[in-house]
């Protein structure tokens, strides 16, 4: 049985894999900042640290431990955020960690960083691994230092670079689609074409799994995308809409009458997170013998049925 320590615990994404590895029979400590507003299964031990700004005794949290799985950090995009603060908590934090989890012998380190460490908002390609990190801002800057720091700590590691994640309880850009897909209006997106990528939870947590079973993710680097091709933003929107009953109701506007007043509200990058194409290719991953469990838009769906079912006013 694996003993396997988790960090950002309480997050959206540690949340649900800490319940995963609990189901699956693994011994898992969750490493959290505060105690989160829900309980973990019972078998799964529970340590708080006082938070990332400031050093982190990580060998009592660390001792026993055969596998890591860091998703700590700031998790999302905002001017509010200052670069030094990134740098802080996604870098040296993390560099901190991994040199602690190599004096510890830990087995395997999982570090989740992001597409973000390589490129920006939108892209004119579709991205692989193979191409040059080139991130666009802080918080990406600050991941991709801390993949570096990782490689550097001498701890057995994999790097794992997903794009936008969504199921229950996502915030960020995908809560913004699901409450647009919720509202009963038309809207204006049938012309939406622009495509991006985006990852099921369950897909995650099943990329995470195949690389702690499987010696060769050692010291690789994988973009996590739902497999195919991504679905356009209007393809998106109609999925949520469909899979609660509603009909899609999307009515032809050119994208550039959206564009303006987006610019004007919350600058190029507002427009580039919705308007812009980012398309991500998993296939590295998918050939190394990752088996993704669904693809985007049946995810949706998914997603959009068992919040309703559940009683929940949005799809997240």
């Amino acid at each position: 049985m694996n003993r396997i320590l988790v960090t950002g615990a309480s997050g959206f994404i540690g949340h649900a894999l800490v319940a995963a590895f609990a189901k699956e029979g693994h011994s898992v400590r969750a490493a959290v900042r505060r105690p989160p507003p829900y309980s973990f299964p019972a078998t799964v031990e529970v340590l708080q640290h006082p938070g990332l700004t400031e050093p982190v005794d990580w060998k009592p949290i660390l001792h026993g431990i055969d596998q890591v799985v860091h998703l700590a950090g700031i998790a999302h995009i905002s001017s509010g955020v200052a670069s030094d603060l990134y740098d802080r908590v996604n870098r040296i934090a993390t560099a901190q960690l991994a040199t602690a989890a190599a004096e510890a012998n830990v087995r395997h380190f999982i570090f989740c960083s992001s597409l973000r460490a390589q490129s920006g908002p939108s892209a004119d390609h579709v991205l692989t691994e193979r191409d040059q990190p080139a991130p666009t801002d802080a918080y990406g800057r600050s991941k991709l230092a801390a993949e570096r720091a990782v490689r550097a700590a001498g701890v057995p590691f994999t790097v794992l670079r997903p794009v936008v994640l969504y199921g229950p309880g996502a915030k960020g850009n995908v809560a913004l689609l699901a409450r647009l897909a919720a509202l009963p209006l038309p809207l204006p997106l049938k012309n939406f074409a622009n495509r991006r990528s985006l990852l099921g939870i369950g897909n995650f947590i099943s990329a995470v799994n195949f690389v702690l079973s499987t010696p060769a993710a050692l010291g690789e680097t994988y973009i996590v995308a739902d497999p195919g091709p991504a679905p356009r933003l209007s393809d998106t929107i109609a999925a949520l809409r469909k899979a609660t009953g509603q009909t899609p109701l999307l009515l032809p506007l050119p994208p550039r009458c959206v564009e303006i007043p987006l610019r004007t509200i919350g600058g190029t990058g507002l427009w580039e997170r919705f308007g812009g194409e980012l398309q991500a290719d998993p296939d590295k991953l998918i050939a190394a013998g990752w088996h993704p469990v669904h693809d985007t838009l049946n995810g949706l769906a998914a997603m959009a049925k068992a919040a309703r079912a559940a009683g929940a006013d949005m799809p997240v």
